[in-house]
Parts: C-alpha cells; sequence; structure tokens
C-alpha cells in the first residue's frame, strides 16, 4: 500500500466515524505539492490524540505510541515487504484553532494543512491552509523558520533543519541561520538519542561534506562532537598535501561516500573495486537504524581525531603523530556511548579508528601484499576489515586533495582490490578450513605441558594452513616441531 492508499483508508475511517476535523500536515502536505513520494503522515484532530490513535493502529493494524507530552500518539506500521519503510502516523491532538496548531510548527513549509476528506478529490489543493506563505518559500526553494523563538523553544530544529534543507535542496534563510548561532549553545539541552538520530541522518545523505561545514558555520558541528575542535589549524606534514586535519578529516568524509557509491560518480573514483559483495555489504544495517555506509562516514570523520593531542617531532625532528590511531579509537569508545550509538556501531567505528593506517602498511615498496600479510589483517580487523579497506582509500585521497596522482590512484586502488578478492575467499577469515591439529595433538606428539606455548603454536599453524604451507596433519606436527627447535619468538 502506498501514501495514496493510505491516506483514502484513513479518510473511510474517519467518514465513518462521522469525524470531518481532520487535517493532513506538515511534510506530506509539502510532500504532496512537490510531487514526491510521501513515508511519514501528520493529521491533526480535535480534543485528546490517545483514543483516535488506538482506533487508528486497530484499523490498519499498527502499533500506537503516546506521547503524552505533545498530546501526540504515532502509529507504526510494519513495512508490506522485507527491507521496505514502515510507514509512520503521528496523530496530533489539540484544543485550539488550526492556525495556532500551524504556527507553532518549526518551519514554514511544513506549516501547512489541508482536510483529509479532500484527499482524493480535485479540492485538495485549493483547500490548502498556510498562514505563513509555506508554498512561496517552496517555489522560492527557502527554509524559514516560523518564528524567532522556534529554536528556543525546542532546540532540536537546529539539526533537522540542518537535515531538512540539505534533504529538499534549499538553502536556509539568513534570518533563521542567525537565530540559530545564537541559540547554538542549547543543544545541550536536546537528548543525545535525538542529536544522534539527527546527525546520522545528516551524514547518511549524500553531499555529507558540504552539510557537516553548514553545521560548523552555524555553530553545531563540535557541539556534537566536541573533540573536532582541536583539529582545526592542526597542521600537518607535506606528505598531507592540501588541507589541515580539521580540512582533511571532512574531506575523508566526502571521499568515503565517493569511493562506495557503486562506480556511478566521476571516473577517477571508479577505480575503487566495487562489486555486488562490496554492495550488499555496506547496505548492510549495523546498528541505530544505520548502514555501514553511514558508519564509514562516521569513521572518516573520526579517524584523525587525536592527531592535535599526539603531534610532536620524532627523533629526526619531523613531526608525526605517533599512537594517533590507539588514542583515537579511546577517543570513540568515549564520546560514541555518550550519543547513545549502538555498541555494535560504537565498536566498528571505534575498530576502524584503530586500524586505519593497516591497509597501507600492508605491501613492501610497489610488491602486492603477500598471502600471510592478507591473513593478518583479516584476522586482527575482523568485522571492520571491509570498511577498514574502503576507509584507508578515502584517507588516501584526502591526504591527497587536488594533487593527487592517477598513477599512485590506480596502483593504491589495485592493492585494494587484492587484498579484497582474497578476503572473499576462506583461507583469508578466520572461520577458514577446519584445524589440522588441536592442543592435545601437540601436547601428545610434541611432549608439551599445557601453558600459553601450545595457542602460540596453533596460531602458526591456522596461519601456515590459511596461506598454502601445510595442508596435513603430518605437516602441521613437522611444522610445530620445526618452530620449537628455532626457538621462534612467536612460540
Amino acid at each position: 500500500m502506498d501514501a495514496d492508499g493510505l491516506l483514502t483508508r484513513l479518510g473511510g475511517f474517519f467518514a465513518a466515524r462521522d469525524d470531518n476535523y481532520v487535517w493532513v500536515v506538515g511534510g506530506a502536505v509539502r510532500d504532496a505539492i512537490r510531487g514526491r513520494e510521501i513515508h511519514d503522515i501528520d493529521l491533526v484532530v480535535r480534543g485528546d490524540a490517545e483514543p483516535i490513535g488506538r482506533a487508528v493502529a486497530d484499523f490498519l493494524g499498527g502499533t500506537p505510541v503516546v506521547v503524552d507530552a505533545w498530546n501526540i500518539t504515532r502509529v507504526a506500521l510494519p513495512p508490506e515487504v522485507d527491507g521496505g519503510r514502515p510507514f509512520i502516523i503521528d496523530i496530533n491532538g489539540h484544543h485550539g484553532s488550526l492556525e495556532d496548531n500551524l504556527g507553532a510548527r518549526d518551519f514554514t513549509v511544513d506549516a501547512m494543512a489541508f482536510p483529509l476528506r479532500c484527499w482524493d478529490t480535485d479540492e485538495r489543493f485549493d483547500s490548502i491552509v498556510d498562514p505563513l506563505d509555506g508554498k512561496g518559500d517552496l517555489v522560492r526553494g527557502v527554509l524559514r523558520a516560523t518564528s524567532d523563538e522556534v529554536f528556543q523553544e525546542d532546540p532540536g530544529r537546529m539539526l533537522r533543519g540542518v537535515r531538512l534543507a540539505s534533504r529538499l535542496g534549499f538553502r536556509m534563510e539568513p534570518n533563521t541561520a542567525r537565530a540559530i548561532r545564537r541559540d547554538a549553545h542549547l543543544l545541550d539541552r536536546v537528548s543525545a538519542e535525538r542529536v544522534r538520530d539527527e546527525f546520522m541522518a545528516i551524514l547518511e545523505a549524500n553531499g555529507a561534506r558540504v552539510q557537516l561545514e553548514g553545521l560548523d558555520r552555524l555553530d553545531l558541528l563540535c557541539r556534537v562532537i566536541p573533540e573536532l575542535e582541536a583539529t582545526r589549524d592542526c597542521d600537518q606534514p607535506r606528505a598531507h598535501h592540501y588541507w589541515d586535519v580539521w580540512g582533511h578529516l571532512l574531506h575523508c568524509v566526502e571521499y568515503a561516500e565517493e569511493v562506495t557509491a557503486g562506480h556511478r560518480n566521476n571516473a577517477i573514483y571508479t577505480m575503487a573495486p566495487w562489486t555486488a559483495n562490496e554492495d550488499a555489504h555496506f547496505a548492510e544495517m549495523v546498528g541505530d537504524g544505520h548502514n555501514r555506509r553511514t558508519v564509514l562516514k562516521l569513521a572518516a570523520l573520526l579517524h584523525d581525531i587525536a592527531k592535535p593531542q599526539t603531534k610532536g617531532p620524532d627523533q629526526n625532528g619531523r613531526i608525526r603523530f605517533l599512537g594517533h590511531s590507539e588514542q583515537g579509537a579511546e577517543m570513540v569508545q568515549s564520546r560514541l556511548p555518550a550519543l547513545r550509538m549502538a555498541r555494535r556501531t560504537t565498536d566498528l567505528v571505534s575498530t576502524m579508528v584503530l586500524h586505519h593506517l593497516r591497509p597501507s602498511q600492508l605491501r613492501e615498496r610497489d610488491s602486492m601484499p603477500s598471502a600471510r600479510a592478507i591473513y593478518r589483517y583479516y584476522r586482527d580487523v575482523g568485522d571492520a576489515a571491509v570498511d577498514t579497506l574502503y576507509l584507508a582509500m578515502a584517507d588516501f585521497l584526502a591526504a591527497r586533495g587536488p594533487e593527487l596522482s592517477p598513477e599512485r590512484w590506480n596502483n593504491y586502488a589495485r592493492m585494494i582490490a587484492t587484498v579484497l578478492e582474497a578476503g572473499a575467499t576462506p583461507p583469508a577469515r578466520e572461520e577458514g578450513p577446519r584445524a589440522l591439529v588441536n592442543g592435545h595433538d601437540l601436547m601428545d606428539t610434541l611432549k608439551l605441558p599445557p601453558g600459553p606455548r601450545i595457542g602460540a603454536l596453533l596460531d602458526r599453524l591456522r596461519e601456515a594452513q590459511a596461506v598454502g604451507e601445510i595442508s596435513s596433519r603430518e605437516e602441521a606436527l613437522s611444522l610445530a616441531a620445526r618452530l620449537l627447535e628455532d626457538n621462534a619468538s612467536e612460540v
């Protein structure tokens, strides 16, 4: 069922109740005027929302959730197909005039309404109530606040404004932008969950770098992630040709978008490896309702977050950032839980930050990585291995900026493709073929006591099996004996 069918059914439901005071308001009106697909439906009814909302939920087979503070009952309808987007119906009860209800909304383009009974008639657009000229702002492509106090009344609207302007492709009206900058300090009144959802929605959309820069101009970005402030004007060595750490992080978000765009973008970025496997991988939902592509962009924004704290000269006087990956991973483990990120999201970003330099260290000079190096990479990075390869490509591009050498980028992308291809086969994964020997075999055959040496030997044997050095029990035991005889440091 699409939005047209749903609104028609709702119209029949309220008509059967002989209730004609039901208005479609907000985004559904805006999107109907623009001829865009409608996903969420807001209705204004007279009186208390809860009993009406529960009756609607029973009628449509949805689940009602009561929000007492706003006199709203939200009805969630399950998607009709797996992976589909569920419809959300917000039923807002009020006792004043419709104009008062519209005037209390955040932006003029969402402060319009028409009677539900007119939805499937020719009178639909002629019956629109538009006290604040929302239609005019739609035509002009302007996002304008309904009043000077809307952000003081609800500071969460500031982030929503940036997200909505991006989604609509609108410019923010200057007085609205000034009001956000004036009230930006009020963002700490907003729940962490709401800040998280709005911020991640901004990251999710294409063109996220531009939106992050917009958040910064409105004094919001570093209120969401305060640790970013120290990266501003933090210079880098010549290897990072164009930007300080701040600029590098923002452009890394842009390049993370480019290398996961599935070859639908500028030809230079189509060198990034992309198959149906990667397409499915980055579409996977990992936590908080966000997919791996969005989480990758978050990691791109944070991967060098600890560079200011670790900046200093090495023994040769060169500026280095020793330990920034490890310290950055710790900062992620502190900041993301404060934003109420899911544990899996936090761990995935933290692992990417910790290992973001690892892909570039897999090869020696211009040679391709060895089977052993690839095995160890997948063993150590685990669930974040593919994501970290794409973060490394974005980092490579953001380090060079406009001075990118197509030849060097092509060589780097080929190296990443080699690691991805090897990782697509079981031997490179930790869940590779069944072990040739176990701890009891080693203890019985080599007369070894229990202890950590057994575990170290098994790790070496598993690695040798994965890279094709051994393929039988006898070869495994023989290699174990040689390792003991050579007194290898690993065992």
